[in-house]
């Protein structure tokens, strides 16, 4: 079994996707995280109930808004 942070380790320079609280989405390159579940999404995709919103270069993520990453 795979701890949290070691898949997180794998998927670094990865297309994640990372689930936010109020129904936003990023999808993007993993560039950076650390153990609070902040992370640096780079060439990311914001989106809103499904909808695409914009694209944003360089993206940081507060972890006490996410609800799951997937790589």
């Amino acid at each position: 079994m795979m701890k949290p942070l070691s898949v997180l380790t794998q998927a670094n320079n990865k297309n994640v996707i990372v689930e936010l609280k109020g129904k936003r989405e990023y999808r993007g390159v993993l560039d950076g995280y650390d153990p609070h579940m902040n992370v640096v999404l780079k060439n990311a995709e914001e989106f809103h109930d499904g909808q695409f919103v914009r694209k944003i270069s360089l993206v940081i993520v507060r972890g006490d808004n996410v609800i799951y990453i997937s790589p």
